[in-house]
Formats: C-alpha cells, structure tokens, sequence
C-alpha cells in the first residue's frame, strides 16, 4: 500500500500512545504524554479517570483518547454513554468503547448495534468514535456483522482488541477483514500485539489506519535506525 509508512515521523501519526494499566499513577500518565508529544504520536489514550490530567498535560500538542465499557463491554449502555458524557466533559477528543462481545457471539447484531448507537448519542460528531470489538473472540462472519453494526450506529472507527483478552490480539487476517468491511469509509485501528516495527508495518499494509501501542519509543527507534528498547506490553 502507498501510505505504508517510511520514516518515524509518518509511522508516529499513526499511533495512539497507549496506558491503560490498572496500576498507572498520575506521574506514568504526564510521562506518557510527554513522550507522545515528543514522539509526535497521534495521541495518547489513557483511562477515564485520567482524561482531565492528560489534557491538561497535552496544552493542545497531542490529542487525547480514551476508551468506555473497558475491558469486558459488559456494561448497561447507558453506563457506557455516561462513561463517554464524562470523558468528552473532560476533554477527551476520542473514545474507544468495547462492545457486548457476548451479544455478537449469540448473533444479537441489532443489540450491538443500539450499544455502539447509545454511546455515539453521547458522543458529539466533532469527537471520534472507535468501537472495540475483540476480534480475536470472533469469527470472521461475526467480525463482518459487527464491523456492518458498528457503522450503522455511526462510529468513525473499528478497533479489533482491548489487549486485555486471553484470546489475543490483531492479526493481519483480521484487520485485512476489518478492512474490506468498512471499505475506507470507517478507519481501522490495529491494537493488541502490536510489539515491534513488523507488527506495526504488517498492520499497516493490511488496511490499518491508527495503531494503538505502548511501546511507540522503541518501534520508532527502530525504523530511524537506532538500537531499540524491549518492547513494552500492549496496554
């Protein structure tokens, strides 16, 4: 693919810097989004709780995300919606929600949809909308419903993994299918796995338009050239 990128700052403006630790304090949150700025990563995405600091932090230089029903999507959507009212009242510019997993998996696409459909509602269309749906606990027809629900309920984007799942995380196959889905008409983040410069090219070339990682420092170190740090976990 031409947009394949070549040089660390065009991989940089994919990436959405990535904490979401259980156990991240407020100094690993102004670290992270220090460094994405310094990196000129896309944005940082960090838990509800830490949207406010992150923004604060930011002034402007690097947009913020952040994700809703995580990690499991086993929330009440209109739990999900406050979740999103809240973060967007705080200044996140995206959010990245998880679906019911469990209502793909029983072929209930019309309740995925109303799930993504609420927390859009909550979600003004100046901010994004990814929708998570954990594509490694699906099969390749499921993936396709959900991608087909998720822009039905007016999402920008399909994201395939929390990186919280036992199942794993993106793979080319997946995110190639998430791909020819959408169709160019919804953007495809690639997260969950995404460790080193091939993970994060492979992804690229297979139609992924963000990537979501934490080990952004060391993946970019390699395509410059210079000798790269251990590659950090996935969230």
């Amino acid at each position: 693919m031409s947009n394949v990128p070549t040089t660390p700052a065009e991989l940089a403006s994919f990436i959405d810097h990535t904490l979401l630790k259980p156990e991240a304090t407020d100094a690993d949150v102004v670290a992270l989004v220090e460094e994405g700025a310094r990196l000129g990563c896309f944005s940082v995405c960090v838990s509800p709780t830490f949207v406010a600091l992150a923004v604060a932090t930011a002034r402007g230089r690097i947009k913020v995300a952040t994700v809703c029903g995580f990690p499991s999507g086993k929330h009440v959507s209109s739990v999900k919606a406050a979740e999103a009212a809240q973060s967007v009242a705080d200044g996140a510019d995206e959010v990245d929600m998880v679906i019911d997993v469990g209502a793909a998996k029983a072929a209930d696409f019309e309740a995925v949809e109303a799930d993504i459909a609420a927390v859009r509602a909550a979600v003004p269309g100046d901010r994004l909308l990814k929708v998570i749906i954990e594509s490694s606990a699906l099969d390749d027809d499921e993936i396709v419903a959900v991608c087909r629900a998720a822009e039905a309920a007016g999402a920008d984007y399909v994201k395939t993994s929390t990186g919280f799942h036992p199942t794993g995380g993106a793979t080319v196959h997946t995110v190639k299918l998430m791909a020819d889905t959408v169709d160019g008409r919804l953007g495809v983040k690639a997260s969950g796995g995404i460790r080193t410069l091939t993970d994060a090219l492979a992804a690229i070339e297979a139609g992924a338009t963000r990537l979501g990682m934490s080990g952004a420092a060391s993946v970019l170190a390699e395509l410059a050239g210079d000798t790269p740090a251990a590659p950090t976990s996935d969230y």
